[in-house]
C-alpha cells in the first residue's frame, strides 16, 4: 500500500505538488492521471525517495521508503528505462542489481524470461530499441518480486503484442494481491487496465474514483436514434426538454433525456425508430472535459500549405 498525506514539493517559486493526499491500495491496477506538468513525475519520485517533499509525508508499506530494509523486495519501480549503462548486456545489468540487493542468481534468468528478453540476454543494452528497453527496465522493476509496482508510461515504445502483454501483466499482479500504480498518457489504455483512478492537475488532486465513477461525472449521456422521421422526433424531444443535434449521417444524437423517454415519446407520437442506443462515452473523452481547465500548455493550431512558408 501507498499512502500519501499533505504531499507537496516545491521548485523554488513552482509549486509543483499542491497538498496531495491519497491511497494506493492493493489487489487493483490504480492509474495516475494528469495533463503534461500536473506532477506525476514528481510525486512518485517522491514516494521512492528520489525528492524530498517540502512538506507532508509519503509511506510504502507503512513507512518511509529510505527506511525499507530489502527496498527492491517491497517496491519495484520503472520511472525512466534508459535510466541503465549502455555498455551492460541485459543480464549483467540485471545481474548488479540482484547482487546489491541480496536476490538469487536465477531471479535474472526467470524475469528476462518472463518479459521475453531471454533471446539477447547476453546483448549491450546500448542497442537496444526503446521497446527492448522498456521490457528490461520491467524486468528490473519486476526481479525482487515486490509486493508494490509502479510504472511510468509503462507502454512507451511496445508493439501491439507487447502493449497487451503488460496489461495483462499489471491485471495479474493486481489479482494477486500486490499493489500496482501506473502513469499513463495513454487514456485507451488505462481504460482497459485501470480499476482506480486518482487525476491530479497543477499539482493538486481532482478526482479519486473508479473509472466507471469517474466516466459517468465528467461526460454526458447521449442517444443515438435513427428514425426516418427525424426532423419530427426532434420537435418531440425538444418539446419535452432535450435537445437533438442532427448528425451527417441523418441520426440524432439526443441528449438530457433518458433513452426510455425518448422512446415512450416516438411511440406516442407515431414515430419509427429503427435504433436507440446509447453512446459510452471514453475515458479520454471524461479525463479531456475534467483536466481542460488544468492544462499547462496548450498548442496553437499550425499554418499548413504555401502560405506556412511566405
Amino acid at each position: 500500500m501507498i499512502e500519501a498525506e499533505g504531499l507537496t514539493k516545491r521548485f523554488g517559486d513552482r509549486l509543483a505538488v499542491d497538498g496531495l493526499s491519497f491511497t494506493v491500495r492493493p489487489g487493483q491496477v490504480t492509474g495516475f492521471l494528469g495533463p503534461n506538468g500536473a506532477g506525476k513525475s514528481t510525486t512518485m519520485r517522491m514516494i521512492l525517495g528520489l525528492d524530498a517533499p517540502t512538506s507532508g509525508r509519503v509511506r510504502v508499506s507503512g513507512q518511509p521508503y529510505a527506511k525499507l530494509a530489502n527496498p527492491l523486495r517491497e517496491v519495484g519501480a520503472l520511472l525512466d528505462a534508459k535510466a541503465i549503462h549502455g555498455g551492460r548486456t541485459a543480464y549483467n545489468h540485471l545481474l548488479c542489481l540482484a547482487q546489491t540487493n541480496n536476490l538469487p542468481r536465477r531471479r535474472v534468468g526467470e524475469v528476462l524470461e518472463l518479459v521475453g528478453l531471454t533471446g539477447v540476454a547476453k546483448k549491450r543494452s546500448r542497442g537496444f530499441s526503446l521497446g527492448m528497453g522498456q521490457r528490461l527496465g520491467i524486468a528490473s522493476a519486476l526481479l525482487g518480486d515486490p509486493k508494490i509496482l509502479m510504472f511510468d508510461e509503462p507502454v512507451n515504445g511496445l508493439d501491439p503484442e507487447g502493449i497487451l502483454w503488460i496489461r495483462n501483466l499489471m491485471k495479474a499482479l493486481a489479482a494477486e494481491g500486490r499493489t500496482v500504480f501506473v502513469s499513463s498518457h495513454l487514456m485507451s489504455e488505462m481504460e482497459n487496465t485501470a480499476d482506480h483512478l486518482l487525476v491530479i492537475g497543477r499539482g493538486k488532486m481532482i478526482a479519486d474514483c473508479t473509472v466507471k465513477e469517474f466516466i459517468d461525472q465528467n461526460s454526458v449521456l447521449a442517444i443515438r436514434v435513427r428514425t426516418p422521421d427525424a426532423a419530427a422526433l426532434a420537435g418531440l424531444v425538444t418539446t419535452a426538454g432535450g435537445k437533438a443535434v442532427r448528425e451527417s449521417d441523418g441520426s440524432l444524437l439526443v441528449t438530457e433525456l433518458a433513452m426510455d423517454r425518448i422512446g415512450d415519446l416516438a411511440f406516442d407520437g407515431g414515430v419509427r425508430l429503427h435504433e436507440l442506443s446509447p453512446l459510452q462515452a471514453s475515458l479520454e473523452q471524461a479525463f479531456m472535459e475534467l483536466t481542460k481547465d488544468s492544462v499547462e500548455f496548450h498548442a496553437a493550431v499550425p499554418a499548413i500549405g504555401p502560405e506556412a512558408l511566405r
